[in-house]
């Protein structure tokens, strides 16, 4: 009969109790249960190089009409707008002979000397018309662009500084994200005096080079 008496003053002790025990265990609200130590640091992101700009070489053969063919070299500068549009500025040296015309005239030739410097200097504008790829043997493969160019700028030839407008197209084989070799075909078109008349003159040029990305 004592042990039944108990039981219920025990469970309702216990009743009593038990909000007590869970008002203890409940933690303010916000605070976190884990409080993670983590240590910032400084992360350096790494620079990739853009390669959109571009420094040629090239050399080749510069045709100028009625005054024969002969070497021409020369420097052009690239800018790579996107990958279809770029710029490029370029300076190119060869010279011109009016031998042909000393045989002819008793009088001696048209400029003072029979071989005179032609310089040019342009500024164009160019497109990628199909880049695609070259393949070499069956396991290399090589990045390629055809691409159309023209522009504006001047020829200085026997004192003479002309404006000159050129157009052309080219091949380009990229050996890697930094050096490729080209082929260019252009046409440069400027007038001269000659003999008392001003004549427009076709002065083809084909070239090879190679150019460094930076």
């Amino acid at each position: 009969m004592q042990i039944r008496s108990l039981v219920p003053s025990l469970f309702a002790a216990a009743l009593l109790a038990a909000p007590l025990v869970h008002a203890q265990d409940q933690k303010p609200q916000g605070e976190q249960v884990i409080d993670p130590k983590v240590e910032r640091r400084d992360v350096r992101v790494p620079k990739f190089p853009s390669n959109d700009f571009s420094v040629s070489a090239f050399a080749g053969v510069f045709s100028t009409q009625d005054f024969g063919a002969h070497a021409v070299t020369g420097l052009r500068l690239g800018y790579h707008i996107t990958e279809d549009f770029f710029a490029e500025a370029a300076f190119g040296r060869t010279k011109i002979s009016d031998e042909t015309y000393r045989l002819l005239l008793p009088g001696g030739g048209i400029f003072p000397t029979e071989t005179v410097k032609l310089n040019y200097y342009n500024l164009s504008a160019g497109y990628n018309v199909l880049p695609g790829e070259i393949f070499i043997g069956r396991n290399i493969a090589l990045a390629s662009q055809l691409y159309v160019i023209g522009g504006i700028g001047r020829t200085k030839v026997n004192d003479q500084s002309r404006q000159t407008s050129n157009l052309g197209f080219g091949f380009r084989v990229f050996f890697n994200d930094k050096f490729s070799a080209q082929v260019d075909v252009r046409d440069h078109i400027f007038s001269l005096d000659l003999l008392g008349e001003r004549k427009t003159m076709q002065n083809l040029e084909l070239t090879t080079g190679l150019s460094f990305f930076f």
